[in-house]
């Protein structure tokens, strides 16, 4: 499945997309070791973006035409993460300009190995030039 917006970030990380409906979202995240820290792990950076990529869409899940942008996020990590990766996102509560989410990241032996909340705000996207729109990639957080 197809990210519905272009995140270069995203992309250069190699995250895929598997669910996007109804409030939930799941992404796979294969690690290169490129993504691990000096203990030979997933770095905590990487976790911590694909737990916020996760709940994002998890978010936008009911709201396609709307981008989120990040207002929060706390993270607990439980034990390190290694090898292929597994995030799922589910909306917990939305307004009609805030979404509450959690997400988790498994590993294949389908252990928990972090668990984040966040708070996102919808955003409409906003055309960059004539008579055109450039999803999500200039937008406004005021």
């Amino acid at each position: 499945m197809d990210f519905s917006v272009r995140i270069p970030f995203v992309e250069l990380l190699g995250f895929e997309l598997h669910r996007f409906e109804g409030g939930e979202a799941e992404i796979t995240f294969e690690p290169s070791p490129d993504h691990l820290n000096s203990f030979d792990v997933v770095h905590g950076g990487a976790s911590m973006t694909l737990l916020d990529v996760v709940m994002a869409h998890a978010a936008r899940s009911v709201e396609p035409t709307m981008g989120c942008v990040t207002i929060e996020m706390k993270t607990s990590f439980m034990r390190a993460a290694q090898g292929p990766l597994t995030a799922r996102g589910k909306l917990l509560h939305r307004t009609a300009t805030m979404a509450f989410t959690e997400g988790s990241i498994f590993n294949a032996a389908g252990q928990l190995c972090a668990h984040a909340t966040g708070t996102f705000k919808f955003v409409p996207r906003l055309p960059v030039g004539t008579g055109s729109t450039r999803p999500l990639n200039r937008i406004s957080t005021d």
